[in-house]
């Protein structure tokens, strides 16, 4: 297994458990990661939470890209361009390298998401699914059997059926109430509903909730906040609200 350099002195939870063994990052691992960067063992239990964010988001991209049974290219090339966003160029590099390491392997799917439901705050996770659709939405067709390792891992990760049926149709617009589905409401709902419910939602998706993860992780969480925008103007425009 390589020794991805790149998360050395960035890791906590993700050490032990499923990820940890997906990665092969044991104690001699942290031996050397801490040996190469001439720390100590300290930064390894008060590390901050953006790289466990990061390795986690990779396995389950991994997860994803495996459910149909291929890699597609466009999927592939929108994974780099993020981890470039995110990591800079040469950390991307390793984390593409980590994630052909991870697609060769059997994720156990349920098991990672429990290891990062008791570590990661819930808007953090509602990150990882949008990520995930934006994914699966790359190639401009959504498969099943992506869709449905999304919707298990929403599940497991915790995440509202409501906010997984949001998220989802932020991406998948097929049919006319695809906007009062991420403001997660009824096209019955009155005005003064959809007012509030708005309200509600911006709160929900502001950046500054991941803020916490990096400063990219919070223009992508902006692209979120965008697509609730998007709903309530269609949702306006529909019923001429002022």
């Amino acid at each position: 297994m390589a020794n991805y350099k790149w998360i050395a002195g960035g890791l906590g939870f993700v050490l032990s458990g499923p990820i940890g063994g997906l990665l092969g990052l044991g104690l001699g691992w942290v031996i050397d990661s801490i040996s190469d960067d001439g720390g100590d063992s300290v930064q390894y239990r008060n590390t901050t939470q953006r790289n466990d964010f990061n390795v986690s988001l990779l396995v389950l991209i991994a997860a994803v890209m495996k459910a149909d049974g291929r890699i597609v290219k466009a999927e592939l090339d929108f994974v780099k361009q993020q981890m470039v966003n995110l990591l800079g160029i040469n950390a991307a590099r390793e984390a593409v390298r980590m994630l052909g390491d991870l697609v060769k392997q059997d994720i156990p799917v349920e098991d990672v998401c429990h290891q990062i439901r008791k570590n990661v705050d819930y808007s953090s996770r509602l990150q990882i699914i949008h990520l995930l659709y934006g994914i699966s939405a790359v190639d401009g067709v959504f498969d099943s059997r992506e869709l449905t390792v999304i919707g298990i891992i929403g599940r497991e990760l915790g995440i509202s059926q409501a906010d997984l049926i949001s998220i989802q149709s932020m991406f998948i617009k097929d049919n006319g109430d695809w906007a009062y589905k991420v403001l997660e409401i009824d096209a019955s709902a009155t005005n003064d509903e959809i007012k509030k419910a708005y309200r509600e939602m911006a709160k929900r998706y502001h950046p500054d909730k991941v803020s916490h993860l990096g400063e990219e992780h919070a223009k992508i969480a902006n692209e979120k906040f965008g697509k609730v925008n998007e709903a309530y103007e269609k949702i306006k425009k529909d019923r001429n609200i002022v």
